[in-house]
């Protein structure tokens, strides 16, 4: 059988896990207290270390989760060693690492974006912001801050409040010393996920995700409070738009900047008028984008891994089921302000609902399941349909009890507000 290794223990791996444990024996690094149920967990942090014992346990495939990992070059030191791992390389991964760089990629390659400037000149951020003629005002950081480093600005006051606070590091520290300041785009977002070879790629269903911790998306932004997949308002004009409008030039232009793009491209996408533009890239799946993919994947899951690693994605035919999952996060009490209490999670019989739990801020003691992380668990539900999946998935979010469980009660809503 082949050995896969999945860096990472959210509710990304173990979806990504579970659904090749049929194909694979499953380890990772570090997983999570539910991994361990059908995975061997490992507890080895260290690049160099982890890739010596990968080479050593003769692992296939690695797959990287994570967009951490990713930007710190785990890929280079894989490969290096001669390893086969699914991910960019830590070139690639500027394109998520950075925003700068990302927005300066999209203007070089003239893919589809908002009006912007990046600056760390206050001055020079005062004088776009007083320019803008329309509100709101995104302001972003350039660096890593765990998807939470973009603001949304009501007033030309509150944009210049927001960008005092990063550039002077009061707001996410060294990510936030150098902004981009650009033009709100209204519309509605999609997230697009495309397997990459570097030169090919494989567009899987379009999802969309629910970042607003409150029904109605109201509240802060989270890491994603549910989503769904394929989402009927992606129309095949949009994807043929994306293909050819954004993801052909993106990979044509990574080549160009000699650092071609193996791994998941993450599309963060707004219509407008039906045209799509780039919010943002990500080097991997979103979470919990993820969560609904994977069990849409009808052909194997880790040959398409396999061969994007290896650059030959021509070799084969991905297939997607004909259904829709719907993903409803399960919460901790505090999330996303602070840390919660560990609470046990108890789990109903299952058997009748159509879907699975994919766990994340989960551990385990005396064999029992904590929730001990901010977003604990998905549930995620089946059917011919949005609505049939929904309703699957609320039926799983029954089951599921642990003190203090939040969620949001309208994922999906945007699909089905017309019904």
């Amino acid at each position: 059988m082949k050995k896969v290794l999945i860096v990472g223990s959210g509710g990304r791996e173990y979806a990504i896990g579970y659904f090749l444990k049929d194909e694979a024996e499953v380890f990772y690094a570090p997983g999570n207290g539910a991994t361990e149920d059908f995975a061997t967990n490992i507890d080895i942090k260290d690049f160099e270390e982890l890739a010596n014992w990968a080479k050593e346990n003769n692992i296939d495939l690695t797959i990287v989760g994570p967009e951490d990992p990713l930007v710190k070059g785990i890929v280079d030191v894989f490969k290096s060693k001669g390893l086969t791992i699914f991910g960019p390389s830590k070139k690639a991964a500027k394109l998520e690492g950075s925003k700068v760089y990302m927005k300066n990629f999209l203007k070089k390659y003239n893919i589809p974006t908002a009006k912007y400037i990046e600056t760390s000149n206050k001055k020079e951020a005062y004088e776009f912001i007083d320019k803008m003629d329309k509100l709101p005002i995104v302001i972003k950081a350039d660096g890593l801050c765990a998807g939470k480093g973009v603001i949304i600005a009501e007033s030309k006051e509150e944009a210049k409040e927001v960008v005092d606070n990063m550039l002077s590091g009061k707001m996410f520290g060294e990510a936030g010393k150098r902004v981009i300041i650009e033009e709100f785009l209204d519309g509605y977002e999609l997230s697009m996920f495309a397997i990459c070879d570097g030169k090919d790629f494989v567009l899987l269903p379009a999802a969309q995700d629910h970042k607003r911790l409150l029904d109605g998306d109201k509240g802060p932004n989270t890491g994603g409070m549910g989503a769904y997949a394929p989402t009927p308002l992606a129309t095949p004009e949009i994807y043929e738009k994306v293909k050819e409008k954004i993801i052909k030039p993106t990979l044509e232009g990574m080549q160009k900047e000699n650092a071609p793009y193996e791994g998941v491209l993450f599309l963060g996408l707004m219509i407008v008028d039906n045209e799509p533009y780039v919010l943002e890239y990500n080097v991997r799946f979103g979470d919990p984008e993820c969560e609904e993919l994977m069990p849409l994947i009808d052909s194997s899951l880790y040959d398409m891994f396999y061969y994007g690693a290896k650059g030959e994605l021509d070799k084969i035919d991905v297939k997607i089921k004909p259904m829709t999952a719907v993903g409803v996060v399960c919460a901790s009490k505090n999330y996303p302000y602070g840390k919660s209490e560990a609470a046990e999670i108890k789990i109903d019989d299952l058997r009748e609902c159509n879907g699975y739990i994919a766990y994340a801020g989960v551990s385990k003691k005396d064999n029992k399941l904590y929730a001990t992380g901010g977003r604990v668990l998905v549930c995620v539900g089946f059917g011919e349909n949005v609505k049939k999946a929904r309703e699957e998935a609320y039926k799983i979010v029954d089951k599921v009890h642990f003190d203090g469980k939040k969620y949001r009660k309208d994922i999906a809503y945007q699909a089905l507000k017309d019904e």
